[in-house]
């Protein structure tokens, strides 16, 4: 079952924020790490060569196939040389896993209109761009499936939290669609396209990030407070990301394509 055996995978920002050999994975560690066991030959990207050596060394010391290739998802040329680095060692490219991303707060008009280009950039065109040199591989293959990262941040909005993070909806917004569009166009062509949307997550970004900008510097409060605005009591973890993602790469869902699946403890159903 969801056996990823002879298939190659891309993992964008397989890499983790926050010192070296903490026990919490973000999404992209955890995905890379899964697939790898699941069987796949996955190709490890980020823009740390710290973080990918340390995901690389939990997938080798487990017996599992991997390569690091440091990439910057928002850099056209980058991207394309990556994706010809993995066809020159793995021959394919079987799944893709857009995964960059990070929200920066503001409302139109105090943010500015660079972090807005930034956030667009970052948590957009990288998958356009993913899409953009990977898609001519899977088309000439016959086959092919694309998993986008969004947020819950782009189907609801919290008004209660008093955040707002305008550019950051509005792309991962976009990103749904996106994966949507792509999906259709690609059908019937054997490639198959969805998006994971993940909610409150507890992942590296809550303590060495998200504690420090929101939480005032206290991250057992922040914690405490995720965990009691999710409707299950507590927050997902990089590891129920990666199983979904894990799901829609697999053949298992072969007839799954141009949709979503939220994984988020039930807090989109009770937001506004």
């Amino acid at each position: 079952m969801l056996s990823m055996a002879g298939k190659v995978a891309i993992v964008a920002g397989a890499g983790s924020v926050g010192p070296l050999g903490s026990a919490i994975w973000g999404n992209g560690k955890a995905t890379a790490i899964l697939l790898a066991r699941q069987g796949a030959s996955v190709l490890l990207l980020d823009i740390s060569a710290d973080a990918m050596a340390e995901t690389r060394a939990i997938i080798e010391g487990e017996g599992g196939v991997c390569a690091a290739h440091r990439c910057d998802m928002t850099i056209a040329a980058e991207v394309e040389e990556m994706v010809q680095s993995c066809i020159d060692r793995f021959r394919r490219i079987d799944i893709l896993v857009n995964n960059v991303g990070g929200s920066a707060p503001g409302d139109p008009v105090a943010m500015s209109e660079e972090t807005w280009d930034r956030q667009i950039d970052l948590n957009l065109k990288t998958a356009y761009l993913g899409c953009k040199f990977v898609l001519p591989v899977m088309v000439g293959q016959g086959s092919g499936v694309i998993v986008n990262i969004a947020s819950v941040a782009g189907l609801r909005n919290d008004f209660l939290s008093g955040r707002s993070h305008v550019a950051y909806s509005a792309a991962k917004a976009g990103v749904i669609q996106f994966s949507r569009s792509v999906a259709g166009t690609y059908a019937k062509k054997g490639i198959r396209v969805n998006t994971v949307v993940p909610g409150l997550m507890h992942t590296p970004l809550v303590e060495y990030r998200l504690a420090r900008t929101v939480g005032g510097n206290d991250t057992q409060k922040l914690i405490d407070a995720r965990n009691a605005a999710v409707p299950m009591g507590h927050m997902g973890d990089a590891m129920d990301v990666a199983h979904a993602v894990l799901f829609l790469a697999s053949d298992e869902a072969r007839f799954i394509t141009a949709t979503e699946i939220i994984v988020d403890g039930g807090s989109s159903a009770a937001m506004p």
